[in-house]
């Protein structure tokens, strides 16, 4: 038995009962802290990794991504789930392709969303988003991976906050063959409650990445899977820039106190 075999059968496990948390790290060394503090499972985040290579997010492209989940794949032990953005393409065909190829990195888990890119019409045509998704399903088949297939519905971060649309696409993509659904940026108990009932007995992943509920409340409305998107690194960002605005402003250092001795957590390479 492989690695990935291994830890895509927990990943499974994982998804089977109870709440679990799976933050996301942006580079091997927040990957192997957040291992460290004994998070079952990781994932990666688009955005974080974007803004280590000086990009925005969803401007990193899929040759380095698989690079980056290769790295990340490799330097943990506990299964990791691919932020795998759009899937890089927009015909089915394509996404099957590089879906098979993200598949073959290491990673325990990937999610496919159907946002364009294009505020004028922000999400794919329906029945085109449902094809993507059945297309990750058969690569994922083909290649025996095994790996968990998330299909994420993006309307309440892409500009169209509709819950009756939402659970319509979530639904569909269940049906296509997702194992697990996600709708990013829904925010209150009611629109979870009505997601995790929609597209039951499948697990739904919510995002917390901001202070609107707890995990013990979202536990509470039937989630399976809690993740945190790009908050961390947007909460290293913060203390960087605040650090470095301080020290190129007043020239004092205020924020260089109780800083962690990093040697000391990563330990030997």
């Amino acid at each position: 038995m492989t690695a990935q075999t291994e830890r895509v059968a927990e990943f499974h496990r994982l998804h089977g009962s109870g709440t679990f948390v799976m933050p996301n790290p942006w580079d091997v060394g927040s990957a192997r802290v957040l291992e460290q503090l004994g998070f079952p499972a990781l994932a990666t985040t688009s955005s974080g990794f974007a803004w280590t290579t000086g990009c925005r997010d969803n401007e990193v492209g899929l040759e380095r991504t698989l690079a980056h989940l290769r790295v990340m794949a490799a330097a943990v032990s506990v299964p990791l789930n691919a932020d795998f953005e759009a899937g890089f393409a927009v015909e089915p065909q394509r996404v099957r392709a590089n879906v098979a190829l993200a598949a073959a990195t290491g990673v325990a888990g990937l999610s496919v969303e159907d946002s364009t890119g294009d505020p004028a019409a922000p999400l794919y045509d329906f029945a085109l988003a449902v094809e993507r998704v059945h297309a990750a399903r058969e690569a994922i088949d083909e290649a025996g991976t095994g790996v968990v297939l998330t299909g994420r519905s993006e309307g309440f971060i892409a500009g169209r906050p509709d819950l009756e649309q939402t659970v319509r696409r979530l639904v569909a993509y269940r049906d296509a063959g997702a194992d697990c659904l996600y709708a990013p940026g829904i925010r209150t108990a009611e629109q979870v409650s009505t997601v995790v009932a929609a597209v039951a007995p499948k697990p739904v992943n919510l995002l917390l990445g901001a202070p609107f509920m707890t995990v013990a409340e979202a536990a509470a409305l039937g989630v399976r899977r809690i993740s945190t998107g790009g908050a961390l690194a947007r909460t290293a960002w913060a203390g960087f820039l605040q650090a470095a605005e301080e020290l190129a402003g007043r020239g004092t250092l205020a924020h260089f106190v109780d800083l962690p001795d990093m040697n000391a957590r990563l330990g030997p390479a």
